[in-house]
């Protein structure tokens, strides 16, 4: 079984790009701790520092976490060989390309916008051998050594720019920094067997700095996130990493705004899937029971509609234009106007059916002439409306009881008209009038299924009205969970920024605190147009309402199957 990343005890780079281990979060339910090994920046074996900068790279763009391993002691060197983080802004867009003169106020306002998507900052110094203690403060912390190698210098000559330029964008692009010391772990001599030692054999000091380390990642490291505050599932993790490879394989920059893009369209078109193969699927078990009424399947529909709808929310992200939605609420619908034809189907067979058995010992009699004599039209009457309460109380029938009665008593008052002028008990006058009679019978039971109609277009309307009222509050849901993310994610990286400009006035650095003043600012600007006053929602969900009105086309579904089935 697999327990973790080789170390390796030769001279020569064991991990070669980047490894992957997950495993179950160790004090988090229900998250998964992924841990990136990255191989060691500046490999001899390679000596290809563009190799290098790349996997710096996408190790940041891939986590919430960064720790950063050197050997030994903090100094100028060890800082130095980090200037690829002084890269990251040519190799990372946050937004989009753009052209004309735009592209420099962009580029600026991108600047201020790293910290939002960047990961938390871990200096991890290996066999630290020396005294946490810094000449006129004494004992200091491991965080206050890591700050003091941070340290700008205040002058403006070449070599002050070089110096002050590694450590500029650490501060910058990396707010949240802590450092970690580790004492050698074992004797020099069990070095070589480190990967096969028994936990007696590593140095108790070691072992306590290790355990302060794992204990401080797992509660402090947060879910990774993506442009937007969009959480990352295992799912779009391998989506993100996909996009991110392909595009520096083709030689593009990596683009924050365009891997969530693409991110957000794999996965929507999986939530439309998702959600339709749910309704499907508890739809047909509503299928085994047709014929049934109406109101039956209207109060399935909704209650399952809703439930694909609420699937599509748990996966679906950044649908702005309500794209996906629409696409989910015409699957569905379209599926149920299926079903309600089906429905229908299934209710005319089984009523002609039921109707075709009833009426199996008046055909006998009408084949026998038992009607065609003198009092033949009573009994006809009265065996007639027999067979209709007979009819009227089997059970299920489903929507069309009505209507196939309808077209049966049209046949039968041809039958019966026959049967009326053979009897020769009736008088014409009495004749006449049992015409009428009959006549008003039809024109009743007309009647009574233009009002069933009317009460099922009625209740259709009302019911779809309830759905896609329920439909309109749970994007409003997700749209304010996605804005809430947002804001606090800009909140996050003005409190950075903030507090790396306290640290510079303080340190009396005014001239770039005043610089760094133009970045809050600038994050200030983006949390106003993201959160501006009023009409968000309004702009955001009336797609989704023209959508809504749309599903009324299940209405004018059913008028048109209802007129094919009458037939």
């Amino acid at each position: 079984m697999f327990a973790g990343f080789a170390l390796g005890s030769t001279i020569e780079s064991k991990t070669k790009g980047i490894w992957m281990w997950c495993v179950p979060h160790p004090i988090k339910p229900r998250h998964t701790l992924v841990l990136l090994d990255t191989e060691g920046l500046g490999d001899v074996d390679k000596g290809d520092s563009k190799n290098d900068a790349w996997i710096f790279c996408l190790a940041v763009l891939l986590s919430s976490t960064l720790v950063y391993n050197s050997r030994g002691t903090i100094d100028n060197t060890a800082v130095e060989k980090l200037h690829y983080v002084t890269e990251l802004a040519e190799q990372i867009k946050i937004k989009s390309p753009t052209s004309g003169a735009a592209e420099t106020d962009d580029d600026e306002a991108e600047d201020s916008q790293f910290v939002q998507f960047f990961p938390n900052f871990i200096w991890t110094v290996r066999d630290f051998s020396l005294q946490l203690e810094l000449e006129n403060k004494g004992q200091v912390t491991e965080d206050e050594y890591l700050d003091f190698a941070l340290q700008l210098k205040k002058g403006f000559n070449k070599k002050d720019t070089n110096y002050n330029l590694p450590r500029q964008c650490i501060r910058n692009y990396f707010p949240f920094r802590k450092c970690f010391v580790f004492p050698f772990p074992t004797s020099q001599e069990k070095m070589i067997m480190i990967e096969s030692l028994d936990e007696r054999d590593i140095f108790p000091k070691f072992l306590f700095a290790t355990q302060r380390f794992c204990d401080y990642v797992f509660d402090t490291s947060r879910v990774k996130t993506v442009k937007g505050g969009y959480k990352i599932t295992g799912r779009r993790f391998g989506h993100l990493v996909q996009t991110y490879v392909e595009t520096i394989s083709s030689g593009k920059v990596p683009c924050l705004e365009n891997a969530v893009v693409a991110m957000a369209r794999i996965e929507n078109e999986a939530a439309v899937q998702e959600g339709l193969k749910l309704y499907q699927s508890e739809m047909e078990q509503v299928k085994k029971m047709f014929p049934v009424s109406l109101n039956e399947i209207s109060a399935e529909h909704q209650k399952i509609s809703d439930m694909a709808s609420s699937e599509f929310m748990k996966r679906s992200f950044k649908d702005e234009e309500g794209e996906y939605f629409k696409k989910l609420a015409e699957a569905v619908d379209k599926h149920y106007a299926d079903l309600i034809g089906q429905n229908l189907k299934a209710s005319v067979e089984k009523c002609k059916q039921i109707l075709a058995d009833l009426n199996k010992d008046m055909n006998l009699h009408v084949q026998q002439g038992d009607y065609a004599k003198s009092g033949g039209y009573q009994v006809y009457c009265t065996d007639r409306e027999n067979l209709i309460t007979e009819y009227h109380r089997k059970p299920n029938k489903g929507t069309q009881a009505e209507e196939v009665l309808e077209s049966f008593l049209c046949e039968k008052s041809v039958e019966a008209k026959l049967i009326l002028q053979t009897d020769e008990q009736l008088t014409e006058r009495e004749k006449q009038l049992q015409e009428e009679k009959e006549q008003q019978v039809l024109l009743e039971q007309q009647y009574k299924v233009e009002h069933e109609k009317k009460k099922e277009l009625e209740q259709l309307m009302k019911e779809e009205k309830v759905s896609n009222q329920q439909r309109l509050q749970q994007l409003e849901k997700k749209f304010e969970d996605e804005k809430h993310q947002q804001e606090q994610e800009l909140n996050i990286a003005m409190e950075s920024k903030l507090a790396e400009q306290r640290d510079l006035i303080q340190k009396g650095f005014d001239e770039k605190a005043k610089l760094l003043g133009l970045e809050i600012e600038q994050l200030k600007k983006e949390k106003l147009k993201d959160n501006p006053s009023g009409g968000v929602f309004k702009d955001y969900i009336m797609p989704l309402v023209d959508t809504a009105k749309d599903v009324f086309s299940t209405v004018l579904q059913y008028k048109i199957l209802k007129k094919q089935f009458a037939r």
